[in-house]
């Protein structure tokens, strides 16, 4: 009789041990979720209908050759937001004036310009400005030619810095030959500093990684911090393929095709 017991609680077992055997395979096996690259890249959008900072034209492109300065295929630009002017009468260089310009919550910025001239020209030269609206110096300083051509940032030092709400004049300038006396290849253009709105700042805040805020800052229209985050991790990630369409679409973004495969660096702030 106890054999028969036995028997019959080892048979029972095997039965239930079976079974939850088969229920647990019926169940979906969880794997682990492989990360995806986001798929949407840095667009800016320009804010509607936006007032110029200043009733002054700006230039976001020198023109081709002057003061004795190389033809170039590129010419000096910077890589800042620009609108065409519409005028009547006649004109001359439709093209390069209009309205250069964009907004930054940035106490000191950096200003990117692609330089096609580079420092063996002898006798060559060229200077980065920045002005109050009532033209005072906030900054100047001469800048070294890169040794070919290339994107550049030029950060303001400790000693210069913008207030918010108020607007500034920026200017770049290139002489090729210090001995004429020339007008001299330059582009210009304003800058304004913003503080954030509040929907804004929370946005900013709940993004996870930098490539986030740098879709929302060129969303919002705020140029100057899109363009500065986003060049600071490419400099630092240069190998990075991924950064680098980044970059392409952002500069496509501000119709700068011709300059967004154009090398980058970071000039040191003297």
């Amino acid at each position: 009789m106890k054999w028969i017991l036995t028997t019959a609680l080892i048979l029972s077992s095997t039965t239930q041990y079976s079974a939850q055997v088969i229920d647990q395979t019926k169940q979906p096996v969880k794997t682990p979720a492989s990360p995806q690259q986001p798929t949407s890249r840095p667009v800016f959008i320009l804010p509607k209908a936006p007032a110029p900072l200043s009733p002054v034209s700006g230039r976001r492109a020198g023109m081709g050759s002057r003061d004795n300065c190389p033809a170039v295929s590129t010419p000096l630009t910077a890589l800042v937001p620009f609108q065409e002017e519409q005028k009547v009468g006649k004109q001359t260089n439709n093209s390069i004036v209009g309205t250069v310009q964009g907004l930054t919550t940035l106490e000191r910025p950096t200003f990117w310009f692609y330089i096609p001239y580079i420092k063996d020209l002898s006798n060559s030269s060229a200077e980065f400005s920045l002005q109050d609206s009532a033209e005072n110096d906030v900054y100047r300083n001469a800048i070294a030619l890169p040794s070919k051509p290339s994107i550049i940032g030029i950060s303001l030092p400790s000693t210069a810095s913008l207030k918010v709400g108020k607007t500034y004049r920026w200017y770049f300038k290139v002489r090729c030959n210090q001995e004429t006396a020339s007008i001299p290849v330059y582009v210009e253009g304003d800058i304004k500093r913003i503080n954030l709105d509040e929907p804004v700042m929370q946005q900013l805040e709940a993004a996870n990684e930098p490539r986030q805020k740098i879709i929302i800052y060129a969303e919002k229209g705020i140029w100057f911090d899109a363009l500065n985050l986003l060049a600071q991790i490419r400099i630092s990630n240069s190998n990075d393929a991924y950064l680098e369409k980044d970059w392409q679409s952002l500069l496509q973004s501000i119709n700068l095709d011709n300059i967004a495969t154009m090398p980058l660096r970071k000039l040191p702030t003297r």
